[in-house]
């Protein structure tokens, strides 16, 4: 049962990181997921302290990653109708467009929520690009804690098994 444990968790760690990049893939969640299940391996001493830091950490991405293309929109100088049109964006682009429309979304729901707001037209593109930026910036933030979850996943199953 170990050996499964030990595969499958693995198979997650790996998922994290294309889900890094894929919106229905939670990929910091999911390569914790990986941790957890190695640790549960009888081959691999329990480390609740690693497992709760790594949890508190994937959980964090996690939850950034839905404010980041807000803040990069209000960083540009975006208006509270950029933000809040970026953050539709993101649903309306991720349910029609899928993980296509994670990108186009926030920027083109940004763009025409800073254009209601009759901010002129450069402006709303800076403020669309702003959330652009900030999408680019999650995406970065989730692959390389994905990345850092793969390395322990490794360093901690062959310092116990070798």
């Amino acid at each position: 049962m170990d050996f499964v444990f030990e595969i499958v968790g693995f198979l997650f760690v790996l998922l994290g990181i294309v889900g890094s990049f894929l919106p229905v893939l939670p990929g910091p969640l999911t390569g914790w997921v990986g941790l957890f299940l190695l640790h549960q391996s009888d081959r691999i001493p329990q480390d609740n302290t690693f497992l709760l830091t790594s949890f508190a950490i994937a959980l964090l991405v996690f939850l950034i990653d839905y404010v980041i293309p807000a803040l990069g929109t209000k960083k540009f100088g975006g208006s509270k109708k950029g933000i809040i049109g970026s953050t539709i964006g993101l649903v309306i682009g991720l349910l029609f467009l899928g993980p296509f429309g994670i990108i186009v979304g926030p920027f083109l729901g940004a763009y025409s929520g800073e254009l209601l707001n009759k901010t002129e037209q450069k402006q709303a593109l800076k403020a669309a690009l702003g959330s652009l930026i900030g999408f680019l910036t999650g995406v970065f933030l989730k692959f390389a804690v994905a990345l850092v979850f793969c390395f322990y996943y490794i360093k901690i199953y062959t310092t116990h098994l070798i």
